[in-house]
């Protein structure tokens, strides 16, 4: 399992207390007294708050799609979950990432709960991310543990380490998106993914 906090690499997870007291060190460093009324309260609220957002490290993807279903009648067309709402922050600034994901796949022999793309999704987006590699490693763990014929994920975000800072530009989006099987090979099947998502994207 992909778990930071159980990684032998990162070293042991710091304590609560460790945690609380460097929100302390950032609010000094930022000119603030945490110690004041509106402040003292801060560093719990902050931890929790990380606990919610980077709670995808606590999630191994790979089990979450292990129950599968056979029973289809032959069913081998797209499965397609639009509009997955992904809550991310950027692995460079630790700014919100927030969009949409279209994770869709072509069965072979399985199916999967349609909550379970859904869930890997989430798990993945709620680590330190770049846009690219959460794309990736949603497509590729579907893959992995589906085995179906082909798999696409197409992720539409904005990233407020650009809207509220840096060059500031609100409103910009990224796209981007991984394409494995069938969906890569062939065009007609790429068109059809894009017109049932309901997007103007490039199918060349």
């Amino acid at each position: 399992m992909d778990l930071l906090f159980h990684s032998a690499e990162t070293g042991p997870r710091p304590s609560r207390e460790e945690a609380e007291e460097a929100v302390r060190v950032l609010l000094r460093w930022a000119g603030e007294d945490p110690a004041r009324e509106g402040l003292v309260d801060t560093p719990r609220r902050v931890v929790r708050s990380y606990e919610e957002f980077f709670a995808g490290y606590e999630v191994d993807p790979v089990a979450l799609l292990q129950r599968t279903f056979e029973e289809t009648d032959g069913y081998d067309e797209i499965v397609l979950l639009r509009n997955i709402r992904v809550e991310s922050h950027c692995e460079h600034h630790m700014l919100p990432i927030v969009g949409q994901a279209h994770v869709a796949y072509l069965p072979k022999r399985r199916v999967v709960g349609i909550s379970k793309l859904a869930r890997v999704t989430e798990a993945y987006a709620r680590r330190l991310q770049i846009q690219e590699k959460l794309t990736a490693q949603i497509a590729n763990t579907i893959n992995e543990v589906l085995q179906p014929r082909g798999v696409a994920v197409v992720i539409e975000a904005e990233h407020q380490c650009m809207s509220t800072r840096g060059v500031h530009k609100p409103g910009a989006g990224m796209v981007t998106s991984h394409m494995l099987g069938a969906f890569r090979e062939d065009q007609a099947t790429r068109r059809e993914l894009f017109a049932m998502i309901g997007r103007h994207l490039a199918v060349g």
